[in-house]
């Protein structure tokens, strides 16, 4: 067991318990293996050759289907052993709990989430936050509307730009605009 700070401070640090090295740190490291102390240089299970070191501990195996993460059952047991037992399984393995919604605007790689995504007003396709503008996504019904509904406004009169001149000079406005209170 290491021996703890000095003669002035012995609540202060621990030396190190490697043989080799027995040095005085002030934040020693307790490892959870061999339940010894050591300096920053031998913390590890390698550095000090704790038994631990051996031991692999929990190892998991991604299925290529579903992809979940699959817990080996034992040490030994292999990948595909692992991934037979979990298609055999009571959840099983859904391949479409992999599969989430992309963005649809090509070369977008981008995972439509509930924060993270919005649904197109004119054309309705559901989109990521970089393409939720018409331009961005290349939205057809927009563009299909767009000119229809300015040409009907000037139709109607309702732009100031329709405004022309008299023949005394005198600028005459639409009705709609002349008509226009603002107070």
């Amino acid at each position: 067991m290491a021996r703890r700070g000095t003669e002035a401070f012995p609540n202060l640090g621990a030396h190190c318990d490697e043989p080799d090295c027995n040095q005085l740190d002030f934040l020693p490291f307790d490892c959870d293996g061999c339940g010894k102390v050591f300096c920053a240089a031998h913390r590890t299970y390698r550095d000090h050759a704790c038994a631990k070191a051996a031991d692999p501990g929990r190892t998991v195996v991604l299925c290529p289907d579903c992809g979940d993460a699959v817990e080996r059952a034992a040490p030994g047991q292999g990948d595909r052993e692992a991934l037979e037992a979990h298609a055999r399984s009571r959840r099983g393995c859904d391949p479409a709990r992999k599969r989430k919604p992309r963005c649809p605007v090509p070369r977008c790689k981008e995972t439509l989430t509930f924060s993270g995504a919005t649904q197109c007003k004119a054309c309705g396709s559901k989109v990521c936050l970089k393409h939720r503008f018409p331009a961005d996504h290349g939205c057809t019904a927009s563009a299909r509307a767009a000119p229809g509904a300015a040409a009907a406004r000037r139709a109607a009169g309702e732009c100031a730009r329709d405004a022309h001149k008299t023949g005394d000079g005198a600028w005459v406005l639409p009705a709609s605009v002349r008509n226009l209170r603002i107070f």
